[in-house]
């Protein structure tokens, strides 16, 4: 696990934010290259991504505050900071990494003063990428009808831009410490002391302490990269030559990503929101899918090819 992917002039760079924008400028240059090759101006699809990664990020944000289960959290440290604890000794919570207030009768460590702006602190960690996908597909959506680009040409082109590099993403998000379930397969993984996993299993029971290497965990962050990577290559290599209106790829990606998330939610272990026994990324992904059957109802019926009629003599 590396929470900091570098250090640069002694500013750290998170592992999940650095990729995170990794693949937001690979799908930015694959468009480029899409919308050149279609004889469109890639100068839009350049636009079009810086826009998409600040609202993305935005939404993604706004997303992890309000669903994740962090929320109160984030109000406690601006209103009462004693109310938040951290999952530290009382050495380390003084220590200069933490700068904590150790509270003797709580056995616990709270941060040290308010920080009414901590929500707002993206960088620290804690994106959701449904929150993101949201923000971002509203901005294309508004900057697309303002240049009068084809919208439904540029959103099967994100049918398979946005799956490669959501690959990167998912990548930063296994360096940041997301894990999954508890397995014995060959290929599974262990995340260092003092890592989500580590707390969570000790929590749990798992573990006698969170200063022990976690369980091996299913790398659920390396399987969604993968499939990501199977659906941006089925679509871009099978369906977008194939397609039988605009908007189908895009359907498509919808569609397969949902499900694919849908059933890896069933293996990840950490600090997911929702609610009815769902979390927050299969309630949305619940809602692509419905999204992505509305798209292919109406535009395939829209953009169908007719029958030529014949005028009788």
């Amino acid at each position: 696990m590396h929470p900091d992917l570098f250090k640069l002039f002694g500013v750290a760079f998170p592992s999940y934010f650095v990729l995170l924008l990794s693949g937001f400028l690979f799908a930015t240059a694959i468009g480029a290259l899409w919308a050149r090759r279609i004889g469109e101006s890639p100068d839009v699809i350049v636009d079009l991504g810086l826009a998409m990664l600040l609202a993305g990020v935005a939404g993604g944000r706004i997303l992890h505050v309000f669903v994740d289960g962090y929320f109160w959290d984030y109000v406690h440290l601006c209103t009462d900071p004693s109310q938040v604890s951290w999952p530290l000794d009382k050495a380390e919570c003084l220590s200069g990494a933490y700068d904590g207030v150790w509270d003797a009768a709580k056995n616990a460590c709270h941060p040290k003063g308010p920080d009414c702006f901590a929500w707002a602190k993206f960088w620290a960690g804690g994106l959701t990428y449904y929150g993101g996908f949201l923000g971002a597909g509203g901005a294309a959506w508004f900057l697309l009808k303002r240049d009068r680009f084809p919208f439904w040409k540029a959103a099967d082109m994100a049918g398979f831009a946005v799956p490669l590099g959501l690959a990167f993403g998912r990548m930063g998000c296994l360096m940041a410490g997301c894990f999954g379930e508890t397995c014995d397969l060959p290929w599974a993984m262990s995340f260092p002391w003092r890592s989500a996993a580590s707390e969570e299993q000790s929590k749990a029971h798992l573990l006698p302490s969170a200063k022990l290497w976690s369980l091996p965990v299913h790398p659920t962050q390396v399987y969604e990269s993968a499939a990501s990577l199977a659906i941006a290559a089925f679509c871009l290599l099978w369906l977008h030559p194939r397609k039988r209106y605009d908007g189908q790829v895009f359907a498509a990606f919808l569609a397969l990503y949902a499900v694919a998330r849908f059933l890896l939610e069933f293996l990840r272990r950490d600090d997911r929101g929702g609610m009815l026994g769902l979390s927050t990324s299969q309630l949305v992904g619940i809602g692509l899918v419905v999204a992505a059957g509305v798209i292919h109802a109406r535009l395939g019926s829209r953009r169908a090819v007719k029958p030529a009629v014949v005028s009788q003599p």
